[in-house]
């Protein structure tokens, strides 16, 4: 009985040790139970952010563009939808801000990022130069900026101005921009020379003026039925 016992016992010992042998393999017997075969996860594969999951990214995230501002352009994507067509991004102007800092956003409605740019406002707005526009105005030959509502109505090209980007106003107060002839258009006293020397930008007829070197990218970007919306 004791051998026997010592038998098992060195058998059981060279199971466990996985030594390779030609003796005969113990029986599995119905009492013992056999290990659960592993289940395998797949992982799965990172979210792609499209236009459907824009929900995901908030707009501006790092709050470049006032509040005011941003609440009001995007009520008015709703309120003119017929005529803005295009809702991928749209371009924001805060007349707030004074002439030398950055106050042109195109906003990505799909990311949510905000590139940041430099327009000039009209010589009627700001009869003194200070470099903040006052007062504003839909009135021909008024040079006055106006606010509101625009929509991007595709690349022009003038015999003065070269090439831009034309602009249909969408309310009360701007729409005589095509009448006006309200565009944006590139020019030297929107350039970065002009403001170093001068310590703001230069003023326009009512158009909203941008540094040639912004203005083909943007120009291409804006392209027709995508939301401006300019105000103070």
């Amino acid at each position: 009985m004791q051998l026997a016992r010592r038998g098992f016992i060195l058998g059981g010992a060279a199971l466990v040790s996985g030594c390779a042998t030609t003796a005969a393999r113990p029986v599995v017997t119905a009492a013992q139970q056999v290990p659960p075969t592993p289940t395998i996860q797949i992982e799965r594969p990172p979210e792609v952010i499209t236009a459907q999951l824009n929900s995901t990214r908030p707009l501006d995230p790092r709050g470049s563009v006032r509040k005011e501002l941003m609440d009001r352009a995007l009520a008015a994507l709703d309120i003119h939808e017929g005529k803005v067509t295009k809702r991928d991004r749209m371009y924001l102007v805060d007349f707030k801000k004074f002439s030398g800092d950055e106050r042109l956003y195109e906003v990505d409605l799909h990311g949510g990022a905000v590139t940041l740019m430099r327009t000039t406002h009209g010589r009627g707005s700001d009869p003194s130069h200070t470099g903040y526009a006052q007062e504003f105005s839909n009135t021909p030959d008024s040079y006055m900026s106006s606010v509101g509502a625009y929509v991007t109505a595709g690349p022009g090209h003038g015999p003065q101005q070269g090439p831009n980007v034309l602009l249909d106003g969408l309310e009360y107060s701007n729409n005589l921009a095509r009448e006006r002839a309200i565009i944006v258009h590139g020019a030297d006293y929107a350039d970065p020379a002009f403001l170093a020397r001068e310590g703001k930008l230069g003023r326009s007829y009512g158009c909203f003026s941008v540094a040639h070197h912004d203005l083909p990218v943007l120009r291409e970007r804006m392209g027709e039925g995508r939301l401006l919306f300019a105000w103070a």
